[in-house]
């Protein structure tokens, strides 16, 4: 069985929206709402046609396609500059010292604060994998190719890339973070307030939500604990980000409180190794595992394989590879090493 990543398209709103339903919520990005789903991938379809190879306000919506069967089993998004059409809202985690010479005592509290800093970063989100399909480094393909739709696309990408993991959700799908802070103010719950961010914009937490730091030591123990803190099924998708070079800097999500994590584009591992080479043999028999991938925007294709570079610069790749994204000796594609 093998599976290819491909550009999103409109006809895929269906199995885009019965991937959504099986999110169990705080998962902004894949709302299980047809309406944003569509919304969505005509956005998409839009970045794939722009013509201009420069920063724009572009999103670009992927899928995994099981190459015999067509079926959709996953999806991933990227987003060129965050806050063009409202502002992106984060939380930062600081520390403030006071110190008092009459008690000979140093206080340091720790503070949240409401910020944009992270406006204009490139975003790599919305990555989902079908229950059913989570084994054999599908979600690796899923998130690895994102970096190098990055690097053959690459200045169309800003020079920070963020990437926010979704945070702790209770067994009522309920947010201790949520509950201990901005749903003091809202009167909404956090299902409630997530659904309302993936359909309309975050503009009405900049209408509501207080400007004043919030001071950690007065929030309950339920929300202090979860700050910064991945979902237990996000662990494995941040040991990967730090493996790519990201890192958590402080800054955690405003209805979850989970941590976004932050690097240099051309410091992902993923971007900065990624090389193109020119097909010369389509019928390698073994080599190096490598995710490989090719075409410009809308043709844009990757999967696993093996590759061989040759002396002379070019590589040879496998068949089964060259099948799953429909290359030949001439072709071009990019790889790197699995």
């Amino acid at each position: 069985m093998t599976f290819r990543l491909r550009a999103a398209h409109t006809d895929d709103l269906e199995p885009l929206y019965e991937m959504a339903k099986l999110t169990g919520g705080g998962f902004t990005n894949l709302p299980a709402d047809r309406d944003a789903l569509a919304g969505k991938l005509e956005r998409a379809d839009a970045a794939f046609a722009r013509e201009e190879d420069e920063l724009g306000d572009d999103q670009f919506v992927l899928v995994l396609e099981n190459t015999e069967t067509g079926a959709v089993r996953g999806t991933c998004q990227l987003f060129t500059q965050v806050g063009q059409r409202w502002p992106f809202y984060s939380y930062r985690l600081t520390t403030h010292t006071q110190h008092s010479q009459e008690l000979d005592r140093t206080v340091r509290a720790e503070l949240l604060s409401l910020v944009t800093d992270l406006e204009g970063c490139s975003e790599v989100g919305g990555l989902f994998l079908h229950p059913s399909e989570r084994a054999g480094g599908l979600g690796l393909l899923l998130a690895r190719s994102r970096y190098l739709f990055i690097a053959m696309h690459r200045r169309r990408f800003a020079d920070r890339v963020l990437a926010e993991l979704r945070g702790i959700i209770d067994d009522r799908g309920g947010s201790p973070f949520w509950d201990g802070v901005a749903g003091r103010f809202f009167g909404m719950s956090f299902q409630e307030a997530d659904n309302f961010n993936a359909l309309n914009g975050n503009q009405f937490i900049a209408d509501l939500m207080p400007k004043h730091p919030v001071y950690v030591a007065m929030l309950d123990e339920e929300a202090k604990k979860v700050i910064g803190l991945p979902h237990p099924t996000g662990r494995a998708a941040m040991r990967m980000l730090e493996k790519e070079g990201f890192a958590y800097e402080g800054y955690v999500d405003i209805f979850d409180g989970g941590p976004t994590m932050l690097a240099r584009t051309d410091n992902v591992k993923s971007v900065a190794e990624a090389r193109p080479a020119e097909i010369s043999n389509a019928d390698l028999d073994l080599g190096e595992r490598a995710i490989l991938a090719t075409g410009e925007l809308t043709s844009f294709r990757s999967a696993y394989g093996m590759r061989d570079f040759q002396d002379d610069g070019t590589v040879h790749i496998c068949r089964k590879a060259a099948a799953a994204l429909g290359v030949s000796e001439g072709d071009e594609v990019w790889s790197v090493a699995r």
